[in-house]
């Protein structure tokens, strides 16, 4: 039966800390995981580490995090961290992030991003599986750490959207997470994904989908749910996909410089719903069926928390719906 997660937003509108009030819903309506990343707010470990004082029991996955930014030991510490402080299941995501965040704020290399993140995969696994750390990659290297609590069997989940990540996810990943897709790019990336890992002559890895929840959203939260989306108008991939979509005029205007806010407010409510489950009760489930029908093995919700404070409404309502 396909996981239904929560994902803790960082909505830029709300307050810091309501992503523990997020975690706290998640947990009090028994969701099969709750997800946490991190932009400029919290260090994602440490809000985990929060998030595993303030909840009861539900697993924990940490990220996507980018995978340059740290290096395999600093990984492995920060998930060994929480998962002996918190005694949760913990799992790891990491993603290739982008330019702007990775050089720009850290000053990391964000080039060879498919392979960089092939080598912290290879890095990383032989750390948490307790081994004294020894890789001499291209780009990752490592030499004599052993982690004093090792976690072997950690799922490690690697965000994909181009041909190059997915098949190192394909080839290296207990799950591939996508991000504010349609179902059909699911099932596209399903076969792609079965395919590769086939030829590798390995197990296929599963399928996470962050998706974006809100029932019967008012202005405020179409606004909120078009300002997140404006972000990924540009880059590439999405930028082909939501021209496909029929909304080709408005990555033109966002690859030619528009300012996000520009952008946000030209987001028709169409865009939002064909990447989302925004409406309904009903429409909400039936959405997150088309993504289970199309491959998705997990499929975690983000919820608009705009005029429903820390989603605990639809988070309620999700639950309940899964229980019937």
């Amino acid at each position: 039966m396909t996981e239904l997660g929560v994902v803790t937003p960082f909505w830029l509108d709300r307050p810091d800390t309501e992503a523990l009030e997020v975690a706290v819903e998640a947990d009090r309506n028994g969701f099969d995981a709750l997800w946490i990343g991190e932009m400029v707010t919290f260090d994602a470990f440490a809000l985990a580490t929060a998030v595993g004082a303030r909840t009861g029991s539900i697993p924990l996955r940490i990220g996507p995090l980018a995978a340059t930014v740290r290096g395999p030991v600093a990984l492995a510490l920060g998930l060994s961290s929480v998962a002996t402080l918190t005694g949760r299941d913990v799992g790891l995501a990491l993603g290739a992030s982008s330019p702007p965040i990775v050089s720009g704020w850290h000053d990391r290399p964000w080039d060879h991003a498919a392979g960089r993140m092939r080598e912290c995969v290879r890095a990383l696994r032989g750390i948490l599986d307790g081994e004294r750390g020894v890789f001499e990659g291209r780009y990752v290297r490592t030499r004599g750490f052993r982690l004093r609590s090792p976690r072997p069997g950690t799922r490690i989940s690697i965000a994909a959207f181009g041909p190059a990540m997915t098949r190192v996810a394909a080839e290296e990943a207990d799950e591939l997470v996508l991000n504010l897709v349609t179902a059909e790019h699911v099932a596209r990336t399903r076969e792609i994904v079965d395919t590769h890992a086939r030829d590798a002559d390995r197990p296929p890895p599963r399928i996470a989908v962050w998706l974006p929840v809100a029932h019967d959203p008012g202005a405020a939260t179409l606004r909120q749910l078009a300002g997140q989306l404006a972000v990924y108008l540009r880059p590439p991939g999405y930028g082909e996909m939501f021209s496909q979509l029929g909304h080709g005029a408005l990555v033109e205007r966002a690859r030619a410089g528009a300012p996000r806010s520009e952008l946000a407010a030209a987001v028709p409510a169409e865009l939002v719903a064909a990447v989302g489950a925004v409406g309904s009760m009903t429409r909400i489930a039936g959405r997150i069926a088309e993504y289970r029908r199309a491959g998705a093995d997990h499929v975690a919700v983000v919820p608009a928390t705009a005029e429903d404070p820390a989603g605990a409404k639809v988070l309620a309502e999700l639950a309940m719906e899964a229980r019937s």
